[in-house]
């Protein structure tokens, strides 16, 4: 059976944990086994490349790449700065070529080169939010949470909680020709949060964290301003059938490897929604919302079979771990929680690489 390894970003400030936990995987029991720890200053995103060769993740004031080792350990190859304050999320383009850096806390979308190696290059292009938002909690001003490129790689989508859209950027790789030419503008109040495409490129996913929902887009690369359309087909409760309430929060989204389910996690209600998604229509149908034996799930990460997730519980200092029961709807916890320190993220990617 293929070895999987996993990686958790933690804050570090507070000298109990060291940034990111190694862990090995147990697939078939949905177990983590902790094995080491690497030095990484408040790691609060972690991301792999497309072919789990390298490892990036947000660092103070920057990023820091890794080169993946073939039992699973980490090399670092360096860090890079980017010019502004501490990143918040980061992507990747499926061809490894550049990563997107989100920083919400001065609202900044910046662009580096990504080198052969898997190293981090210069700063290709940036830009920094502009407007107004309707939300006093975050001080009306940009916040960027989520950036990725769109599949063909021609444009760029930031989600601003801050002044409540989706920004479209055009985006050619070449230095200094970052342009906004249009925006998903969902309405005031909304926050836009977490996006996500399909693999076949045809709908967009995007989750709103104060207003509690997903809205399903089907996309369509192009029209005859060469801009990217987004027709909206659908709206869910980030808490299924189950009203939220006025301090719920959805933090987190993400979809099985076939994509035929997807998980959204939920603060205040400290719960985790699981939705079927029609793989035709795009459209997300509720199956079940149960706890999660933790507080605030920050992130959710699906086991390779599919089968169990971990969820990444930051308030509660711990990680649960669940079977999923697709017939009988519900999370089933299979092993004991895992101990760790404010932790932010995680990912689970095989290891064997050379």
């Amino acid at each position: 059976m293929k070895q999987y390894v996993a990686y958790a970003g933690s804050y570090s400030y507070t000298g109990k944990c060291k940034g990111l936990t190694i862990f090995d995987v147990d697939v078939e029991n949905g177990k983590l086994i902790k094995r080491t720890e690497v030095e990484v200053d408040n790691s609060s995103d972690i991301i792999s490349s497309s072919d789990g060769r390298y490892l990036y993740s947000v660092e103070d004031y920057g990023v820091v790449a890794f080169r993946v080792l073939e039992n699973g350990m980490l090399d670092r190859l360096g860090d890079r700065k980017i010019d502004g304050m501490r990143p918040h999320q980061l992507s990747t383009d499926a061809d490894g070529r550049f990563l997107f850096v989100s920083g919400y806390h001065d609202g900044k979308l910046t662009i580096l080169k990504l080198n052969r190696d898997g190293s981090i290059g210069q700063i290709v292009d940036e830009v920094y939010h502009k407007g107004l938002g309707s939300i006093a909690e975050r001080g009306s001003r940009p916040h960027i949470t989520c950036s990725k490129p769109t599949p063909d790689m021609k444009f760029v989508l930031s989600a601003d909680p801050g002044i409540d859209q989706v920004s479209i950027y055009r985006f050619n790789g070449k230095q200094g020709q970052l342009r906004l030419v249009d925006a998903i503008r969902p309405g005031r109040r909304t926050s836009p949060t977490e996006f996500t495409f399909s693999s076949d490129r045809k709908f967009l996913y995007l989750m709103f964290d104060m207003t509690n929902r997903v809205d399903v887009y089907r996309f369509t690369a192009e029209d005859e301003r060469e801009i990217p359309q987004f027709e909206k087909i659908q709206t869910v409760q980030s808490t299924g059938y189950n009203e939220p309430d006025s301090l719920n929060a959805a933090t987190c989204m993400v979809f099985t490897a076939d994509e035929k389910h997807v998980f959204v996690g939920n603060a205040g209600s400290n719960s985790v929604t699981m939705f079927n998604r029609d793989e035709n229509t795009g459209l997300l149908d509720p199956q079940f919302n149960l706890p999660i034996s933790g507080e605030y799930p920050k992130d959710i990460a699906v086991f390779p079979d599919g089968k169990h997730i971990a969820v990444v519980n930051h308030e509660s200092d711990a990680i649960t771990l669940f079977r999923v029961d697709y017939k009988e709807r519900l999370l089933i916890m299979c092993a004991n929680a895992v101990p760790i320190s404010q932790p932010n993220t995680m990912i689970i990617i095989p290891a064997g690489h050379d």
